[in-house]
């Protein structure tokens, strides 16, 4: 801001004295906050374990190498169950999150009052809580499985389908909504032919990305039994079956990297 001087000559300043009282006070709070969460890191850490750490990885690396690659054929089965786990969590997401993604936008929900703050809830409630826990609970209620996972894939998946959506429902143009609308159009009719044309790239996009990050979760679901080749990881790790432990990093390293790319050329090919 300028500054008048004694001569009447203007003085360019970055910031008022106000805003760099304001900054430094933000600087000192931040470090205050660095130096109280040291602290309490060092309270609950035992130093000795962190000196030998080296050796121990070292130690674990030697039992883990080589992989003991005739386990492999074991890992066919639940690797199929992981994909048809990620897979069918994310079409039930996609079918739970879409109309709840409608009830959220400003431009398409009935009510703005009572329906649009119970879908926010549960879009926010289904992304403060991981796909691990959603599995936890899931297995405690209906059992160890499949259908665990794949629901546990599912409701992970509302809040970020349905997030992502709502806010692409809410950036379309309204020009193209309100000359359907004008035609006498009824508002399923507005909905079929101005709403959902302009969303569908923005839909196949968010649907192909979430499968992709589903297939990752899906991964370790089965470290609290809900099915996959997690459960064969539980298993392995339990027995300190470390060269077993590589091959199964290796195959699920191998399923991400090939769903990436599968999920970027689709992702390309739609967008």
């Amino acid at each position: 801001m300028p500054v008048t001087r004694l001569d009447h000559r203007n003085l360019w300043q970055r910031r008022t004295p106000l805003t760099q009282w304001a900054i430094w006070l933000g600087w000192l709070a931040l470090a205050v906050l660095f130096v109280f969460s040291w602290q309490v890191m060092n309270k609950n850490t035992i130093w000795l374990f962190v000196e030998d750490a080296p050796r121990q990885a070292a130690d674990l690396l030697s039992r883990a190498w080589p992989p003991r690659w005739s386990y492999l054929d074991k890992l066919w089965g639940p690797l199929w169950d992981t994909i048809n786990i990620a897979t069918l969590g994310t079409v039930l997401g996609i079918v739970l999150a879409t109309p709840i993604a409608f009830l959220a936008a400003r431009n398409t929900t009935p009510s703005a009052a009572l329906l649009r703050p119970v879908a926010l809830l549960i879009i926010v409630s289904s992304r403060s809580i991981n796909s691990l826990i959603w599995a936890l609970l899931l297995v405690a209620i209906i059992g160890p499985g499949l259908l665990a996972g794949i629901i546990a894939i599912a409701l992970r998946s509302i809040g970020f389908i349905g997030k992502l959506l709502y806010e692409a429902i809410e950036e379309i143009d309204g020009t193209q909504v309100e000359a359907v609308r004008s035609t006498g159009a009824s508002s399923w009719q507005v909905m079929d032919y101005a709403v959902w044309p302009q969303i569908a790239p923005a839909f196949a996009g968010i649907s192909v990305f979430r499968w992709d990050i589903n297939i990752r979760e899906s991964t370790i679901l089965g470290l609290v039994g809900a099915g996959g080749i997690g459960l064969q990881l539980q298993s392995s790790l339990s027995r300190l079956a470390w060269a077993e432990v590589t091959v199964i990093f290796i195959v699920i390293l191998a399923t991400v990297v090939l769903s990436e790319w599968v999920s970027a050329r689709v992702r390309a090919a739609i967008i």
